[in-house]
């Protein structure tokens, strides 16, 4: 059972989230796989009612493949794709319309639920649906006529938004109309990207199978999106799923999308846990690098004093008040990560001795084993250089190990600079550093 105070620290540090989501659109898209796997799926419609308790404008765009398959199969008809494509002819296009009408059905009984005593009690959703889509055929590729299966045309953005008005979530099938009165079979990828971008949406959430990984097997939490774009199209240990909705995400993003998130169904509550927490569970692919090593501003005095307080409690670090902090401001560097203030460090000249004191060197639990120690020292030895200084020492009382393995040599108090010598505090004992730059 979680302890009252974990709770606590929990619900303090999703409140950021719980005011920043207010009034955003959400497009969260997902394949007919996630909806056959009826148990995970309620578990989502539950988290689906949070973001919905939370005023989030939320469009839903829903797959049917694996729905449509077993029509086809009902039926004794048997599917037929080319170049990764269903070729929809007229009975598998009757399959498509029966499928995702099927599907949207259920969808909305689930969003309808509010059993006492349940996630979804008093919860009173509203769901909208509509002919959003304007589709045209893909028509003949390589000699192929893929016949009913087409492509997004255009997208109602002002009917969509209308809605979202007026409705609590807006659910989107994977059909397009015609000027002409035909429907099309779209991909469900397609419809969720063309869908994010014609509204200027928040956030794009794609569920997959696979997600991203780096070369010790890690989720890759991070891409730019041209990073996810060259990604997708190596293919290299993705599924073709995973790739799909990878190349969809990164060109949404391209498109003016402010994020786009790849979530696996296979995680229970992924939903949540990548929105409301800061490292997430997923892949977040954004327009530019999330990490910004920069000066540091008085606004980010506040994210500096949580990152350094904890380590002055401990006796890791001298103690330093918000006036000295601002003070001093210009002489820190920061880690941003998100609008976070994730690492900070100072660089103190002494241009008589030519040296300069590397201190304060903070980083956020969860980062420390991201390299943004060495990244601070890195840039704080590039300022000392441009200073035209020959030397770095530091003072430290827990991390010797540390400052040897950057390449700074033991040293004694007497090899400070005199005015930092006379400031060293003997009851502190702490240990000196020297490296040459």
């Amino acid at each position: 059972m979680q302890s009252p105070g974990s709770f606590v620290r929990w619900f303090r540090q999703v409140a950021p989230y719980v005011h920043d989501f207010g009034g955003r659109t959400f497009v969260i898209a997902f394949g007919g796989e996630m909806v056959a796997e009826r148990a995970r799926f309620e578990s989502f419609i539950h988290d689906v009612n949070v973001l919905a308790s939370l005023e989030t404008r939320l469009v839903l765009v829903h797959g049917a493949r694996p729905q449509i398959e077993a029509e086809m199969k009902a039926k004794g008809l048997r599917s037929r794709y080319a170049q990764g494509l269903r070729i929809t002819d007229e009975q598998a296009l009757t399959a498509v319309k029966h499928a995702s009408g099927v599907l949207r059905v259920e969808i909305e009984a689930l969003l309808s639920q509010g059993l006492p005593d349940s996630p979804m009690a008093r919860a009173q959703i509203r769901v909208a649906s509509g002919n959003y889509i304007t589709a045209r055929p893909i028509g003949v590729r390589n000699g192929v006529d893929f016949l009913f299966t087409g492509a997004v045309r255009k997208v109602d953005a002002a009917a969509l938004a209308a809605q979202l008005d007026a409705a609590d979530i807006v659910l989107v099938p994977p059909l397009g109309y015609s000027a002409t009165g035909e429907v099309f079979n779209l991909a469900w990828e397609d419809v969720a990207e063309s869908v994010a971008v014609a509204l200027r949406a928040d956030k794009l959430l794609m569920y997959t199978d696979r997600l991203p990984t780096d070369r010790k097997g890690g989720v890759v939490s991070e891409l730019t999106a041209d990073e996810a774009a060259a990604l997708a199209a190596k293919k290299a240990d993705l599924t073709p799923a995973a790739t799909r909705a990878l190349e969809h995400v990164a060109r949404a993003v391209a498109g003016g999308v402010a994020r786009g998130h790849l979530v696996t169904r296979r995680f229970p509550g992924a939903l949540l846990l990548e929105l409301f927490t800061h490292a997430g569970v997923g892949t977040m692919v954004t327009a530019d690098a999330m990490e910004k090593l920069r000066p540091a501003r008085i606004e980010d005095v506040r994210g500096m004093l949580a990152l350094i307080e904890p380590l002055e409690a401990d006796g890791t670090l001298v103690k330093r008040s918000r006036e000295l902090l601002e003070s001093e401001i210009g002489n820190f560097l920061v880690v941003e990560h998100d609008a976070r203030i994730v690492g900070c460090a100072a660089l103190y000249p002494f241009p008589d001795d030519k040296s300069a004191e590397f201190a304060c060197l903070a980083v956020a639990n969860e980062y420390r084993d991201a390299g943004y120690g060495e990244r601070l020292l890195k840039a704080c030895e590039e300022r000392a250089r441009g200073l035209r200084l020959r030397k770095l020492f530091a003072l430290t009382t827990h991390a010797a190990h540390w400052f040897l393995e950057q390449g700074f040599r033991a040293g004694a108090v007497d090899a400070l600079p005199e005015h930092r010598k006379a400031l060293y505090n003997w009851r502190r004992g702490s240990k000196v550093f020297l490296k040459r730059i």
